[in-house]
């Protein structure tokens, strides 16, 4: 079976202190407090009606200095070869990133944001409300992430998806 490819246009754009991969969080819950705005690009403005309302949001993002997408990958937290569909690496078939910040306010079409783990001028997909009820599970495997939080002083991305 053959699908015809699917195009996404940016809604909008992340503005972060982050200009460089290695450096930057490998997740959200590793810098809470980094700062930011996501700027909605005009024709989608009118759509952030209500999301001040929410303290989070999910950011859909793509990964657009990613490098070439492999389907086996070492990730940030571990020094083994995964699949990459096993991990949140950036080098993926379709590189789209995932992820959950604090939204502080909204000022118009900007949203200040805290806890981002995105670099600066990453195009943004969608913004959907986080919702606790619907989004919280119950964790029960964590495949090769079993015990490898605790190695804190790998919570930064290095430069293995680098250039």
């Amino acid at each position: 079976m053959s699908l015809e490819p699917v195009t996404f246009h940016p809604i909008g754009i992340v503005h972060s202190p982050y200009k460089e991969k290695v450096g930057t969080p490998i997740q959200p819950s590793f810098d809470n407090e980094t700062p930011g705005t996501i700027e909605i690009f005009a024709p989608y403005q009118e759509g952030l009606e209500g999301i001040e309302g929410f303290s989070h949001i999910y950011v859909l993002y793509v990964f657009d200095r990613a490098k070439e997408a492999k389907l086996k990958v070492k990730p940030f937290l571990k020094d083994i070869e995964v699949g990459v569909f096993a991990t949140r690496a950036p080098s993926r078939p379709n590189p789209i990133g995932l992820s959950i910040v604090e939204l502080k306010a909204r000022e118009g079409w900007l949203l200040r944001v805290a806890g981002l783990d995105i670099l600066d001028k990453t195009p943004v997909l969608d913004i959907k409300p986080y919702v606790p009820k619907f989004d919280i599970r119950e964790v029960t495997r964590l495949g090769w992430m079993e015990g490898v939080m605790e190695d804190a002083s790998r919570h930064r991305a290095d430069a293995r998806f680098g250039e």
